[in-house]
């Protein structure tokens, strides 16, 4: 007799059966409530910008030029040192892993 082995076996089915029984029992929240939840703050206050507090300090960022030693990729645009550097076409450089 040839078995059919993409059939389910039945303690399968009844496990998902029962598990999708269980997901259909179990009431979602209302959106509109999480969404109002979600609006007041931890003091009881609405309407704080979501992701943390506001900082009005500048960042300030020290940039280094590029070195004699260094190049920039064409492809990836990132600075590489010159031992990185696998192919210079028309004046353009490129990088071991964006040639590859």
């Amino acid at each position: 007799m040839a078995a059919d082995y993409d059939e389910l076996r039945s303690d399968v089915k009844e496990t998902q059966n029962s598990t999708l029984e269980a997901v259909k029992s179990v009431s979602a929240p209302d959106p509109r409530s999480v969404v109002s939840e979600l609006d007041v703050d931890e003091s009881g206050e609405s309407g704080s910008m979501p992701g943390g507090e506001f900082v009005a300090e500048e960042l300030t960022v020290q940039v280094i030029p590029q070195g004699e030693d260094e190049f920039v990729c064409q492809s990836c645009f990132l600075v590489r040192h010159r031992s990185q550097k696998a192919l210079e076409k028309d004046g353009l450089a490129y990088c071991r892993d964006c040639e590859g």
